[in-house]
């Protein structure tokens, strides 16, 4: 079907719609509720105002709101309570068959300064997270341009972040590695919630986490506190929302990569679920544009909320993600094609039990979970034969215990630990793989079954010394059983100093340790001798609100790496220039590490970071603005100093919108970024260690426009938007590859123009 064709369908169906006649009379609702931040306690009279108009309520005893009969709108929400700081949500978006649940966490107020006048708080803070922080609710990732409504590529926007490859969820957070990264979902650590992700990284192509039942997230690109570890460069955390508790209701999805249908509702007076489950439409048009490979994936989400009373509550939730890649193999041109993928059939889930439990001034929770991937990952030459087969299984399975304590106004003690049970098991055949740099990999196939434990503890103060001046300091300890030097330490430090009610200034420093990823220690014995990967961060900062919904952050950083695994084998070659991609032959299998390794790599990442963001408020603008100068170098055994494989030394992002009314909303963004480091090729298609990493590629730019429509009627909201990325047709170059045919290079560009649709359907 033609883009024009396209194009005409999609307006027609906007007509018919608009000239349908639906009564629009119903209103819509906003509900939640307001606790304690840190001891997650009821906040009782609270004063809840809807921003610029004469809506607004009061929290009862049990913090709970309700504001009623709101005409169908996007809508700010301010709420203050005496001895609190005030907070202001944007982006609630309201219609008429569903209610808006906004929960709030106020912190305690410790400002005390002369003159200073306490305003609404559009960025507010995290005590125990001083700086390199950014939060973003549902609607702000929603209508992100070129994003897919997905969690992981709306934050393509924030600094420090580069792009590996268009197309992929690669998370390159300040010069680190794709494996360096944390995500945390309802309080579980999962490894990677992308589709077909990578093993022993973090990307992979759409994430499988259902954006419609996020209700924040947080995304920590450095320097965070002891409360997480065994991670090196970034931590994102997804909080589920409740499902509603006035009725059945759901919503039918049609995106620009898949269809789905989500229910909720309320199972008791005090419980309540959430359940979604969504399939690609990939394989469908993959297979019509005769495609020689066809990827197709399912996932599932259910949450169970269950409040027992008053002070405990038990949250159930399960994630599952089922892909697959089929290939059709019928032509010599297929088959060719096909012998550079490495594919990868999936299944992997989450799920956990979490219980938590309220008492004075405090709360603690216990979490039981596991995770679990099976990988089935394979490659084969254009005549069939195998050069790759890895069958691997990765089940975690953990107890986790959190205690947080405020025994005075200005001091949170947060303390905890966890146990971490492990399954991995590996059938891998590798037959005499000859690299383009013409080594040839030692391990022909492996068979192994083991079992590892891991386990941790942290101790975290947050104090305040006066009404300017707050600090952490805490330490960590992580155990890993599988290598021979088990244990490790991690001291961390930050302090904010307010200068003014606008000024702050922050600084962060500490010691983070991360464990070898499984696969890298399935050659057994060979591979024990490692250690643990340490990173000395140090990051300064400053932040300032130009108005109460416009802040300006500048933060400088210098990371410290050593002990990183590099090759025996290839000594130029250390892994963390691996992990992005679609890995396989063409990066002659690194990211795996399937060789004899040593902890001797080292390196380093520096840069210096601006960015500029407004939140929706009265002037209906929004948008961020990110600029960020940086660079990574690494050495291996050889001695010599390059360039890291995720090194783009400039990086420019600006994306926003405008609010037209209650049903129109257009938003664009533009990013540019520096080429990074590739090795050129000789005239036989093999290449030269003394070239590794010494050309770069083009720079990488591309536009993406986005229209958002909202229809509201009495018994469902349709939401509708056209989604044009890579506007101007930009061919980026994500590598270069040799093609054996021609005996000549080619370049691997993204998809031009790639305009998408997506409708749902709000009952």
């Amino acid at each position: 079907m033609s883009r024009r064709i396209k194009t005409s369908l999609l307006l027609l169906l906007l007509v018919l719609i608009n000239s349908t006649n639906f009564s629009q009379t119903n209103r819509g609702i906003i509900s939640g509720r307001v606790i304690d931040k840190s001891t997650k306690q009821p906040i009782p009279f609270a004063s809840v105002v809807v921003v610029e108009t004469q809506f607004g309520a009061a929290s009862n005893f049990e913090g709970e709101f309700k504001i009623e009969n709101l005409p169908p709108n996007t809508y700010r929400l301010s709420v203050s309570a005496i001895g609190y700081n005030t907070v202001t949500k944007t982006d609630i978006s309201v219609s008429n068959v569903k209610p808006s649940i906004v929960d709030f966490e106020l912190q305690e107020s410790t400002i005390e300064l002369e003159g200073v006048t306490v305003t609404s708080d559009y960025f507010a803070k995290d005590p125990t997270q001083i700086g390199s922080v950014s939060s973003f609710g549902y609607e702000e990732i929603r209508r992100a341009p070129g994003g897919f409504e997905d969690v992981i590529r709306a934050l393509s926007v924030l600094p420090g972040v580069a792009q590996a490859e268009a197309g992929r969820n690669d998370l390159i957070v300040r010069g680190g590695a794709p494996s360096e990264n944390l995500f945390i979902v309802e309080g579980i650590e999962v490894s990677n919630i992308n589709h077909f992700g990578t093993q022993g990284a973090t990307g992979g192509p759409l994430s499988f986490i259902n954006l419609d039942f996020v209700n924040q997230t947080t995304f920590s690109t450095g320097a965070f506190p002891v409360m997480f570890g065994d991670k090196l460069s970034s931590v994102l955390k997804i909080d589920l929302r409740e499902g509603r508790n006035d009725r059945l209701g759901g919503k039918a999805t049609i995106s620009a990569s898949q269809f789905g249908l989500n229910l909720e509702g309320p199972t008791s007076e005090n419980s309540n679920l959430l359940f979604s489950l969504r399939r690609s439409y990939l394989d469908f048009i993959f297979k019509a544009a005769g495609f020689g490979f066809v990827p197709e994936y399912w996932d599932l989400l259910t949450k169970f909320n269950w409040d027992l009373d008053n002070k405990n509550s038990i949250s159930y939730i399960y994630v599952g993600a089922l892909n697959n890649v089929r290939y059709f193999n019928d032509t010599e041109d297929q088959r060719y094609d096909n012998s550079r993928i490495l594919g990868s059939d999936q299944l992997q889930y989450m799920t956990g039990l979490t219980y938590r439990h309220l008492f004075n001034n405090g709360f603690a929770r216990l979490i039981f979970s596991r995770t679990h991937v099976d990988f089935n990952t394979s490659q084969r030459d254009s005549l069939l034969n195998p050069i790759f087969k890895n069958e691997s299984l990765e089940a975690e399975n953990r107890i986790k215990a959190e205690v947080i304590y405020n025994p005075l106004k200005t001091t949170e003690i947060t303390f905890g630990g966890d146990v971490k049970f492990i399954k991995f098991n590996a059938d891998i055949f590798f037959p005499n793989f000859k690299t383009t740099f013409g080594e040839i990999l030692p391990i022909n196939s492996i068979k192994t079954k083991n079992n590892f434990l891991k386990y941790s503890s942290f101790l975290n103060v947050s104090q305040g010394l006066s009404n300017r001046i707050s600090m952490n300091l805490g330490i960590r300890f992580d155990h890993f059983n599988q290598i021979n030097n088990k244990n490790y330490f991690s001291p961390r430090f930050s302090a904010s100093y307010l200068f003014s009610d606008k000024l702050s200034f922050n600084f962060s420093t500490g010691i983070f340790y991360q464990f070898p990823s499984y696969i890298w220690l399935a050659t057994g014995d060979l591979n024990k001798n490692l250690s643990a990967i340490r990173v000395n961060q140090f990051v300064l900062g400053t932040d300032f609100k130009l108005r109460d919904d416009t802040q300006i952050k500048l933060e400088t950083y210098y990371k410290d790496y050593n002990d990183y695994p590099t090759s025996l084998l290839r000594p130029y070659l250390v892994l963390a220039n691996t992990g992005a991609g679609y890995s396989g032959s063409e990066d002659n299998f690194s990211s795996f590490g399937l060789e004899p390794l040593v902890s001797a790599g080292s390196g380093f990442a520096r840069g210096i970071e601006l960015s500029i963001q407004k939140k929706l408020s009265d002037i209906p603008f929004y948008g961020i603005m990110s600029l960020t100068l940086n660079e990574s170098k690494f050495i291996g055994l050889d001695g010599i100093q390059r360039a890291g494989s995720y090194d783009q030394r400039f990086i420019f992002n600006i994306s926003g919108g405008y609010k037209i009314n209650e049903e129109w909303e257009a938003s664009a963004k533009f990013r540019y970024a520096s080429g990074r480091p590739w090795t050129p090729f000789n005239s036989d298609g093999t290449q030269s260690i003394s070239l590794f990493n010494s050309e770069r590629l083009q720079p990488m730019h591309s536009l993406d426009l986005r229209l958002d429509k909202r229809w509201f009627y009495d018994n469902f909201t349709l939401i509708t938007y056209i989604d044009i990325q890579n506007v101007y047709g930009r061919n980026n170059s994500n590598l270069i590859r040799w093609d054996q045919r021609t005996q000549s290079t080619i370049r691997s560009s993204s998809i031009g123009i790639l305009p998408s649709i997506g409708v749902s359907l709000e009952f």
